[in-house]
């Protein structure tokens, strides 16, 4: 699972050939959650609410970046890196 980005000990990942519809994963320490990449929605896992604000401050400011990334690695298997929250 390819990682993306990396900011405040926080990972953000993808799946090659995930299924829809487009998000992507986070993992903080112990932590594990699927966030949408339209909506910024949490979908699946749980993230301590300060994390998860990070996370969509981060994602709103990248999603266009992030739904290149994940049609590129559902169609040919490659990403690039995304600037981490500063």
């Amino acid at each position: 699972m390819p990682e993306l980005s990396r900011f405040l000990g926080i990972a953000i990942l993808m799946h090659f050939d995930d299924h829809n519809p487009p998000h992507f994963h986070v993992r903080y320490n112990d932590f594990r959650a699927m966030i949408s990449i339209k909506d910024l929605l949490l979908m699946e896992g749980e993230l301590p609410p300060r994390v998860q604000g990070l996370v969509v401050e981060w994602a709103r400011q990248h999603k266009d970046e992030l739904l290149k990334n994940w049609d590129m690695l559902q169609e040919t298997g490659k990403y690039f890196k995304v600037k981490p929250l500063v």
